[in-house]
């Protein structure tokens, strides 16, 4: 087992952490965060022509073929930033999801317009009153002739409002999980916008009689758990890796900050309290990459990753709010005013930390995945 990055790996950080310093410094979340439209889109295009949208997606579909390394090293790099954009939603979740599903029509005519730049996908799963998983599923999907009819409310859906289509979890009329791709112009889908503490769009999306065809059914019953449960997987290990990029970037900050800092004529940094405030953050952020590799190099290789996976997340969403935060003591009452960018960080890793399965719930389920 070789957790390190090759040649071409290395080099591809190096340019994505050089792109986007470039092209995304975190003011750009400031000037986004309250803009009617969702994200930069001069920013999208020049993504679009790094061939960063196929990073994963099979050649077949005009897709660059990478592996799932080569998908979080970009993402890692995104969360250094704040990226104000739907790569996530569309590359990570929706090109996923279509790439692991059966239904090659489907895939021939999204995969590569999600590679172009051309389409966006955002994922719908959340519902009031019920918390993250896959179980309990209220919206419905009822056969209609030659599709379905779909009924029901989904919440945080992200960048809602701009995406070409919405992934959905729904309930069959046997109760199993449908996953369907809703084309998001369709008649009967209203979206409110919902503000949220990491300014991403985030939207409640209602679905009132909305007519999908047959063909937009990416897997139904035992194909849709195995798929959702992949999808899960690779999505919460993704958000290991933003975390990572913002608990990465929030270290670095400090330690500048600490040698720059001057009180009582020294730098801050030759105090004791905040040398040990560095040391722990460096400790949680080591390893939080150590745990985070070895489940990404587990999914990249096509192994079994179920348990890795959730001991990553479990441990991540803690840790990385714990580093942001003595970020936050270090830089003291400035990292706190709008111009600073700690808060940002904070603010994207307590998002992430929720997204696609919180502490308690990824913690119960490497605890069963190791019989306890």
């Amino acid at each position: 087992m070789n957790l390190e990055l090759n040649k071409e790996q290395q080099l591809l950080k190096q340019a994505a952490k050089d792109f986007l310093k470039k092209e995304c410094p975190r003011d750009l979340i400031r000037e986004w965060r309250y803009a009617e439209e969702d994200y930069p889109e001069k920013l999208w295009k020049k993504m679009v022509k790094l061939g960063w949208m196929g990073v994963t997606i099979p050649e077949a579909y005009e897709g660059m073929e990478g592996d799932f390394i080569d998908l979080t090293i970009l993402v890692e790099a995104m969360g250094e930033v704040c990226l104000p954009a739907p790569f996530f939603s569309t590359v990570v979740v929706g090109g996923t999801a279509l790439t692991l599903c059966d239904n090659e029509n489907l895939k021939a005519e999204v995969l590569p317009q999600i590679v172009a730049g051309k389409k966006t996908v955002t994922f719908a799963l959340i519902e009031p009153g019920n918390g993250y998983g896959y179980s309990n599923i209220q919206t419905t999907a009822t056969k209609q002739g030659n599709g379905y009819v779909l009924e029901g409310t989904k919440l945080f859906v992200e960048y809602a409002r701009s995406a070409d289509y919405i992934l959905t979890v729904v309930r069959s009329e046997g109760d199993g999980p449908m996953l369907f791709l809703v084309d998001a112009g369709s008649s009967g889908i209203e979206m409110t916008y919902q503000e949220t503490l990491d300014y991403a769009k985030q939207c409640e999306v209602s679905l009132s009689g909305v007519q999908v065809p047959a063909g937009n059914l990416l897997a139904e019953g035992a194909a849709a758990e195995k798929l959702l449960s992949s999808l899960e997987e690779q999505a919460g290990v993704a958000k290991c890796a933003e975390m990572l990029g913002g608990m990465q970037a929030a270290f670095d900050m400090s330690v500048a900050y600490s040698k720059e800092r001057v009180q009582f004529e020294r730098p801050i940094g030759s105090f004791q309290s905040i040398q040990h405030h560095c040391a722990n953050m460096a400790i949680e952020v080591g390893n939080c990459r150590n745990i985070t590799n070895l489940a990404t190099w587990k999914i990249s290789k096509g192994l079994p990753a179920t348990k890795e996976a959730s001991m990553a997340k479990s441990y991540t969403n803690v840790a990385s709010n714990k580093v942001v935060k003595l970020g936050h003591q270090i830089h003291a009452a400035i990292s706190f005013c709008d111009e600073h960018d700690m808060h940002l960080l904070l603010r994207k890793c307590h998002a992430a930390a929720v997204a696609f399965g919180d502490t308690t719930y990824h913690t119960e389920k490497a605890a069963a995945e190791l019989g306890l």
